[in-house]
């Protein structure tokens, strides 16, 4: 007996000793955590992995997929046992089970085998929610109202549940937006769902579960409909465009499973009932109105008499196909609250509230004051001197004015925030109106403004001992947030489009600090959508406003509706998804609408040139910022259309297309052969106008041959010194301008640039008081837009020195490469990649360099420590070539470079 509890405790024991080192976390599908609604074929699964040794590395890795957690909890993957697979990769992983079904729940979980044949355990189980996915599958109808003038619909479905739910699955599109309702609780906490499309070419419908907000008997699921992007007519109030994709209208169904086997589903259909609810305005630019007075209490609620409504009728959808999970960005939700940090009366008695930050703005007000009473809310970004708002940075004057207007129902204090708007601003004006002339003024008892933005995971964080940067840094991700939505927005009150340069100049910068993997998904399908059947890609997604001269019968667009610097994120945004996330599923989509596209940019050249487009937009020249002043719009345009040749080449490569790769190779050669002619100037060693942008831009995109580089950056560096430390690079030219500088080693003419506040750029904006980035340098225009936000690729690349390395996308393999210039003496940055945390934080203290390092499990790392000789570098006190994990490779330009495997690591060096 003691024989066998010896040799079951060595067995325990073993087991134990011999489990890997390694355990995979943070299970993903599609880039979510536990998705529904799910269409893509096949989804992709993700992990990352998690271990306290160094060196740790997956060989191989097991993947069950369960139609139940009570299965998969014992092993059992009936949809799909990869069986042991041996390979190194955790992140892209098409399932490759049974074929799913809509609506279906799968579970799943993985573990992983190292480097020494140990095993994991198994880790948490995850699981997925399958869409709609097949048309068949919708057993229900688009419906709205016969008054097709209803400013916000209603629609109410009265059911009966029977006994044994076992579980309820709701698939819904309203449009414009919708407010979902079981029984009167609000279905989820999104805000402005479904995320914005080009509605005649696709509609997003969003799943959900809803089985805990059921009963056994009555129930009732309610609609509220506002406009958004689906329907804009101005009515009277500032718009940036007027268009429709046709009156307000849904498609719903709720899938029922009970316990004895049976599906039950109830769609929408003419037995809905519709009415007009309480919001008598509503526009995505100019405002909301509410009368409380008008709400029908318990409408969505079992028991409500709807004998005065009347019946929804059929009607035609937009035309865009409906589409989950594979074509939307994250939800948009409710962040934290500004409160007012001060507020103050005007003559003529308004009162003015300063929320103290420039934000995307839901308001929320508490009122008192008699039945009828109104208060108007007029949002800015600006005062006048005289302590009034202006609305002249959002667009505002000859298109008319935002302002929402809220309607007391009774004598009592009433609390309202707008459903379907939401707006840039700091400031609210606030004017009230008595129900009665003469009457008391209603009451503001309090303001507040609750920031909206889209749920996308943060994932960078940056700090440093120069202030300036690091209030830069707040800044810049102020503006960022403020503008994500289910796209990039330019700015959250004049315009709110998709302007595309903006995606791909600020992709770095928005990666690093934000997972966008999902919303530019989305944003590719947009762009995919807005195409033109000649291959034009229009420079917004989804194309809402048509920029065209009306006279100009030979152009299906003008320079601000076609111009290759936007254009191109059709194929820089894939490649920058490609680079942080190996991901070339993007590429495999629209491929043939990308080829289509680059076809028509050749024919738009004489000589492979490309003459047309906005340039480098909001340059710093001697006019007011717009057009490319000091660069010619044809050098950036040409540019752009070798970039995407060039990427198209490497891309058809990877995609086993070896005639493409050839077709754009050749190209390649042609175009950069003409720009040089055109555009090189070899008696002074620059480009063009010896502009920063044409100069930059010429060396990033590798135009330049590589025999002048030297002069080329020395001119750049010249026209700035000579400028007192001065930036002339606009909208385009800036990203080329930091990427050309530090990758040239010059990243102190960076410090220098932005360690300012007497020239416009971010130094002016935030001495004068700024609370997110402005549209121009110097702080004017629109004050709210993430366009020249390029910096925070900076401080992660370079200043803190977290880099991927070229040749392995997805941070397979990592750069930790810090630049210590200025007076910078220390930096702390992390960025939560697609593989795991990285993390670089280093100081300098007298001649003493100390770089603390984390690389995630099952990746490596190229360190380049700064020291005066490879002698002086230890790593935890030893040596550092003697220490696990690190190897030593060269010293070159006072860097010491080790090849690191995965792990912690704190160096030290004499620098």
């Amino acid at each position: 007996m003691k024989k066998i509890a010896s040799i079951i405790l060595f067995a325990f024991v073993f087991a134990f000793c011999a489990s890997a080192t390694l355990t995979p976390t943070d299970l993903r599908c599609d880039y979510a955590v536990n998705p529904m609604g799910v269409d893509s074929r096949p989804p992709r699964l993700f992990w990352k992995l998690e271990s306290n040794e160094r060196g740790a590395r997956q060989k191989a890795y097991e993947i069950l997929v369960s139609s139940s957690p009570e299965l998969l909890a014992k092993n059992k993957g009936n949809l799909w046992d990869s069986g042991k697979v041996n390979s190194d990769e955790s992140i892209q992983i098409n399932y490759d089970g049974k074929e799913l079904d809509s609506w279906q729940e799968v579970f799943w979980k993985v573990r992983v085998w190292d480097a020494n044949g140990n095993v994991s355990v198994w880790s948490r189980p995850a699981s997925w929610v399958m869409g709609v996915l097949n048309n068949f599958d919708w057993h229900a109808f688009w419906i709205g109202a016969e008054d097709t003038n209803i400013p916000s619909l209603l629609l109410r479905k009265e059911f009966a549940v029977k006994p044994g739910l076992v579980r309820a699955v709701v698939n819904v599109c309203g449009l414009g937006q919708y407010e979902m309702t079981i029984n009167g609780k609000k279905v989820g906490d999104d805000f402005l769902s479904p995320g914005w499309t080009k509605y005649n070419k696709t509609c997003l419908y969003d799943t959900r579960d809803v089985t805990d907000l059921l009963r056994y008997g009555k129930n009732v699921i309610g609609l509220e409909l506002g406009n958004g992007m689906y329907q804009e007519l101005g009515w009277g109030r500032y718009t940036k465009f007027k268009n429709s994709f046709g009156p307000q209208k849904a498609v719903a169904q709720i899938r029922f499973e009970y316990a004895d086997g049976s599906v039950q589903f109830i769609g929408t259909d003419e037995s809905w009932q519709a009415a007009s609810g309480p919001i008598t305005f509503n526009s995505i630019y100019g405002g909301e109105d509410f009368d409380a007075r008008l709400v029908q209490h318990g409408w969505n609620q079992p028991g409500f008499d709807a004998a005065k409504w009347q019946h929804a009728i059929i009607v035609n959808g937009p035309g865009g196909d409906l589409r989950g999970l594979s074509c939307a960005a994250p939800p948009v939700r409710e962040f934290e609250t500004h409160e007012a940090v001060s507020s103050y009366a005007l003559t003529n008695g308004d009162i003015v509230f300063d929320l103290g930050q420039n934000a995307a703005h839901i308001f929320k007000i508490s009122v008192s004051g008699a039945v009828g009473s109104e208060v108007l809310l007029f949002p800015s970004e600006l005062t006048n001197k005289d302590g009034s708002i202006t609305q002249g940075s959002m667009g505002s004057g000859k298109r008319g004015n935002v302002w929402c207007n809220f309607t007391k129902r009774t004598d009592s204090t009433e609390t309202w925030s707008p459903k379907f708007f939401y707006v840039g601003c700091r400031y609210v004006q606030v004017h009230c109106i008595p129900a009665t002339t003469n009457g008391t003024l209603t009451k503001v008892k309090s303001l507040a403004g609750i920031v909206i933005h889209s749920a996308s995971e943060p994932v960078g964080e940056f700090e440093c001992s120069n202030d300036l940067f690091n209030r830069t840094f707040t800044l810049v991700r102020w503006a960022q947030q403020n503008n994500m939505v289910s796209l990039m927005t330019d700015c959250p009150h004049r315009e709110r489009l998709g302007w595309l340069e903006q995606d791909h100049l600020n992709g770095p910068a928005l990666r690093y600090d934000f997972d966008l993997a999902q919303l530019f998904t989305k944003t590719l399908n947009d762009i995919a959508d807005s195409q033109l059947t000649n291959g034009l890609v229009p420079s917004t997604a989804p194309e809402y406003a048509v920029f065209r001269n009306k006279e100009d019968t030979h152009h299906l667009r003008n320079i601000f509706g076609d111009t290759p610097e936007w254009s191109g994120s059709f194929i820089l945004i894939p490649w920058q998804q490609y680079e942080f996330d190996g991901d070339l599923n993007l590429f495999r989509i629209h491929y043939s609408a990308m080829t289509n596209y680059l076809s028509y940019l050749g024919s738009e050249t004489t000589n492979f040139i490309v003459s047309g487009g906005l340039g480098d937009w909001y340059d710093l020249g001697p006019k007011k910022p717009g057009l490319s002043q000091l660069t010619p719009i044809s050098l950036t345009a040409t540019a752009y259309y070798y970039k995407d040749a060039a990427i198209l080449s490497r891309v058809a490569g990877l995609l086993g297309n070896k005639e493409d790769e050839q077709k754009y190779s050749s190209l390649v050669h042609d175009i950069r052969g003409a720009f040089n002619a055109k555009f090189y100037d070899a008696t002074n060693g620059w480009y063009a106008t010896d502009s920063q942008c044409a100069n930059a831009i010429s060396l990033v995109m590798g135009l330049c041959e590589e025999t002048n580089r030297t002069l080329v950056l020395k001119s750049i560096v010249n026209d700035i010194r000579a400028r007192d430390n001065g930036l002339t690079a606009g909208d385009v030219g800036y990203y080329y301008l930091l990427r050309a500088l530090a990758e040239g080693g010059r990243s102190d003419v960076i410090f220098d640039m932005n360690n300012q506040t007497n020239k416009p750029g971010y130094g002016m904006q935030v001495a004068k008081g700024k609370t997110s980035l402005t549209e121009a340098w110097d702080g004017g225009s629109s004050q709210d837009h993430f366009m020249l936000g390029q910096i925070q690729e900076w401080f992660y690349h370079d200043l803190a020195g977290i880099q991927d390395a070229p040749e392995s996308p997805g941070f397979r393999n990592i750069i930790i490469a810090p630049q210590p210039v200025g007076n910078v003496t220390w930096v702390k940055a992390s960025f939560n990649s697609i593989r795991g945390t990285i993390v670089s934080d280093w100081r300098r203290d007298g001649g003493k360099f100390t770089l603390k390092v984390s690389i995630p499990a099952n990746t490596t790392a190229t360190v380049y420590v700064p020291a005066k000789s490879s002698e002086t570098v230890t790593e935890s006190g030893k040596p550092a070539g003697q220490s696990p994990g690190i190897k030593f490779l060269r010293f070159e330009n006072d860097r010491t470079v080790y090849a690191v495997e995965s792990g912690t690591y704190d160096f030290q060096s004499e620098f």
